[in-house]
């Protein structure tokens, strides 16, 4: 790692270089890579700097109070020179590049898959606009670099005098061949998608930076494992994830609250309880995977591609 830099209260961004000193991988708008803290311990983040750039990556983190030990862990432990794995770009968030014009809306931390994408919107000269809400000034991230330009628009929803972003007026001005992103808190994503319904398919685009939803560990299911041959018990007070690395299974994860996609595994039979906010409401009626860090089982058994 090369740079640590203050974002915002609560935000550091971290500049990350190969070790051999070459190029990083190339990745498009709205990737993230998957970091490896600790053993057992990994998570995703969104890159922020200009896909143009490959000398290196930049990531922003939110040292969440809540955290489950992933921000915690970076922002108290990690220093300048320390060496660590990363995966290759992911891209669960795209963006279409020849759109008539695009919309992005961000809160808090989700400002961070919008940064790349307005460098590389304004490289191809496309139209756009932005949208970012944050508590307060103090905890707004990279408002020097979108000062830049004049098609952003910053409120702050937590200051005497602030307010709230207008969220149903900003999605009802956008053209309707527009293409319009979110990334922000669950109630904001929640918000977006009911505000969009009416757009044609595929034109509202969201990204979860975190899950709020509850996870899967009521237990009291057995998982069978179609590859090998074994049967494993999922206890009460454990997650799939959980009793599947306790048995020894060697499967990735990053996120572990069902947003990253890492540690998606095909369902050959019974019927999963769907709890993460990766798979569409198409997959998850499919039945045919399953976010194993945090989803369940509504059947007694569970057959998985393992």
């Amino acid at each position: 790692m090369k740079n640590i830099r203050w974002e915002a209260e609560g935000i550091n961004s971290y500049i990350l270089e190969p070790v051999d000193g070459g190029l990083m991988p190339p990745f498009e708008p709205g990737a993230h890579v998957d970091v490896q803290l600790s053993p057992g311990l990994a998570r995703s983040y969104s890159l922020v700097n200009d896909p143009a750039v490959r000398g290196y990556y930049e990531i922003a983190v939110h040292h969440a109070i809540d955290s489950r030990g992933g921000s915690r862990h970076i922002h108290e432990q990690w220093r300048v020179g320390e060496i660590f794995d990363i995966s290759e770009p992911k891209n669960n968030f795209p963006m279409v590049e020849d759109a008539s014009h695009t919309v992005m809306i961000a809160g808090g931390i989700g400002i961070t898959p919008m940064l790349p994408m307005i460098a590389r919107l304004e490289r191809l000269g496309r139209s756009w606009e932005l949208h970012y809400v944050a508590a307060s000034p103090e905890r707004a991230a990279y408002v020097d670099r979108l000062s830049e330009h004049d098609r952003v628009e910053i409120v702050y929803d937590g200051i005497p005098g602030g307010r709230r972003l207008d969220l149903k007026a900003i999605c009802a001005a956008a053209p309707t061949d527009a293409h319009l992103y979110c990334c922000g808190p669950g109630g904001m994503l929640d918000a977006f998608v009911a505000t969009n319904c009416d757009r044609p398919k595929g034109h509202a685009h969201i990204e979860y930076f975190s899950a709020e939803t509850e996870v899967a560990a009521e237990g009291g299911y057995t998982l069978e494992l179609a590859k090998s041959g074994r049967t494993i018990t999922v206890e009460e007070g454990e997650t799939m994830l959980d009793a599947l690395l306790g048995a020894g299974i060697d499967i990735g994860f990053a996120c572990a609250e069902g947003v990253c996609g890492t540690c998606e595994v095909k369902v050959l039979g019974g019927v999963p309880d769907h709890r993460d906010h990766f798979l569409t409401d198409e997959d998850k009626a499919a039945n045919r995977s399953i976010m194993v860090c945090c989803s369940g089982s509504k059947t007694a058994n569970l057959v998985l591609d393992l």
